[in-house]
Protein backbone atom coordinates (compact mmCIF):
# COMPACT_ATOMS: atom_id res chain seq x y z
CA UNK A 1 0.00 0.00 0.00
CA UNK A 2 1.34 3.38 -0.95
CA UNK A 3 1.14 6.83 0.52
CA UNK A 4 -2.11 7.42 -1.37
CA UNK A 5 -4.07 5.01 0.83
CA UNK A 6 -6.84 6.77 2.64
CA UNK A 7 -7.96 6.07 6.11
CA UNK A 8 -11.24 4.15 6.04
CA UNK A 9 -13.85 4.86 8.70
CA UNK A 10 -14.94 1.99 10.85
CA UNK A 11 -18.63 1.11 11.19
CA UNK A 12 -18.64 2.66 14.67
CA UNK A 13 -18.05 6.03 12.97
CA UNK A 14 -21.43 5.85 11.21
CA UNK A 15 -24.08 8.11 12.74
CA UNK A 16 -25.98 5.72 15.04
CA UNK A 17 -29.07 7.90 14.84
CA UNK A 18 -29.28 7.34 11.08
CA UNK A 19 -27.93 3.78 11.05
CA UNK A 20 -31.13 2.27 12.48
CA UNK A 21 -33.15 0.74 9.61
CA UNK A 22 -36.43 2.62 10.09
CA UNK A 23 -34.80 6.01 10.71
CA UNK A 24 -32.62 5.53 7.61
CA UNK A 25 -35.77 4.64 5.67
CA UNK A 26 -37.55 7.78 6.85
CA UNK A 27 -34.63 10.00 5.83
CA UNK A 28 -34.22 8.29 2.45
CA UNK A 29 -37.94 8.55 1.68
CA UNK A 30 -37.98 12.23 2.61
CA UNK A 31 -34.85 12.90 0.57
CA UNK A 32 -36.76 12.10 -2.64
CA UNK A 33 -40.17 13.52 -1.66
CA UNK A 34 -40.78 17.08 -0.53
CA UNK A 35 -43.02 15.79 2.24
CA UNK A 36 -44.84 12.65 3.31
CA UNK A 37 -47.68 12.11 5.75
CA UNK A 38 -47.39 9.75 8.68
CA UNK A 39 -49.68 7.29 6.88
CA UNK A 40 -47.64 7.46 3.67
CA UNK A 41 -44.40 6.83 5.57
CA UNK A 42 -45.96 4.01 7.58
CA UNK A 43 -47.24 2.26 4.48
CA UNK A 44 -44.08 2.86 2.45
CA UNK A 45 -41.79 1.57 5.19
CA UNK A 46 -44.19 -1.14 6.39
CA UNK A 47 -43.87 0.04 9.96
CA UNK A 48 -46.24 -0.06 12.88
CA UNK A 49 -47.75 3.21 14.06
CA UNK A 50 -45.92 3.02 17.38
CA UNK A 51 -42.49 2.23 15.94
CA UNK A 52 -42.75 4.90 13.24
CA UNK A 53 -43.87 7.46 15.80
CA UNK A 54 -40.94 6.74 18.13
CA UNK A 55 -38.33 6.74 15.35
CA UNK A 56 -39.70 9.85 13.65
CA UNK A 57 -39.69 11.68 16.99
CA UNK A 58 -35.99 10.84 17.47
CA UNK A 59 -35.21 12.32 14.05
CA UNK A 60 -37.32 15.36 14.88
CA UNK A 61 -35.50 15.87 18.21
CA UNK A 62 -32.17 15.70 16.36
CA UNK A 63 -33.36 18.39 13.94
CA UNK A 64 -33.25 16.03 10.95
CA UNK A 65 -36.98 16.22 10.17
CA UNK A 66 -39.78 18.70 10.77
CA UNK A 67 -43.26 17.53 11.61
CA UNK A 68 -46.31 19.67 10.88
CA UNK A 69 -49.34 18.47 12.87
CA UNK A 70 -52.79 19.61 11.82
CA UNK A 71 -56.36 18.45 12.01
CA UNK A 72 -58.31 17.71 8.85
CA UNK A 73 -61.95 16.78 9.29
CA UNK A 74 -61.28 16.34 13.02
CA UNK A 75 -58.54 13.81 12.31
CA UNK A 76 -54.90 14.45 13.12
CA UNK A 77 -52.59 14.69 10.13
CA UNK A 78 -48.82 14.74 10.57
CA UNK A 79 -46.67 15.72 7.61
CA UNK A 80 -42.89 15.22 7.67
CA UNK A 81 -40.17 17.10 5.79
CA UNK A 82 -36.42 16.65 5.71
CA UNK A 83 -34.54 19.63 7.16
CA UNK A 84 -31.31 21.00 5.67
CA UNK A 85 -29.50 19.49 8.68
CA UNK A 86 -31.15 16.13 7.98
CA UNK A 87 -30.17 16.26 4.31
CA UNK A 88 -26.56 17.08 5.26
CA UNK A 89 -26.49 14.30 7.87
CA UNK A 90 -27.86 11.77 5.38
CA UNK A 91 -25.34 12.87 2.74
CA UNK A 92 -22.48 12.50 5.24
CA UNK A 93 -23.78 9.09 6.32
CA UNK A 94 -23.96 7.83 2.73
CA UNK A 95 -20.47 9.15 1.96
CA UNK A 96 -19.04 7.49 5.06
CA UNK A 97 -20.86 4.23 4.30
CA UNK A 98 -19.58 4.32 0.72
CA UNK A 99 -16.02 4.69 1.97
CA UNK A 100 -16.44 1.43 3.92
CA UNK A 101 -17.31 -0.47 0.76
CA UNK A 102 -14.67 -1.85 -1.55
CA UNK A 103 -13.92 -0.22 -4.88
CA UNK A 104 -16.31 -2.17 -7.13
CA UNK A 105 -14.13 -1.81 -10.23
CA UNK A 106 -11.20 -3.35 -8.34
CA UNK A 107 -13.38 -6.16 -7.01
CA UNK A 108 -14.71 -6.93 -10.48
CA UNK A 109 -11.26 -6.96 -12.08
CA UNK A 110 -9.93 -9.11 -9.23
CA UNK A 111 -12.74 -11.62 -9.75
CA UNK A 112 -11.97 -11.82 -13.46
CA UNK A 113 -8.30 -12.49 -12.77
CA UNK A 114 -9.22 -15.26 -10.30
CA UNK A 115 -11.39 -17.17 -12.76
CA UNK A 116 -9.78 -20.39 -13.84
CA UNK A 117 -8.42 -20.15 -17.33
CA UNK A 118 -9.35 -22.93 -19.71
CA UNK A 119 -6.63 -25.51 -20.18
CA UNK A 120 -4.89 -25.29 -23.52
CA UNK A 121 -5.97 -27.89 -26.02
CA UNK A 122 -3.08 -30.23 -26.67
CA UNK A 123 -1.84 -30.12 -30.21
CA UNK A 124 -1.75 -33.28 -32.26
CA UNK A 125 1.53 -33.97 -33.70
Amino acid sequence: MGSKTRSRPVPAELDPLIHERLRLGILCALSVQESLTFTELRDLLRATDGNLSVQARKLEEAGYVDCDKRFEDRKPRSTYRLTPAGRAALRGYVEKLSSLLPDLDRVRSHRVSLRPQPAPIPSKG
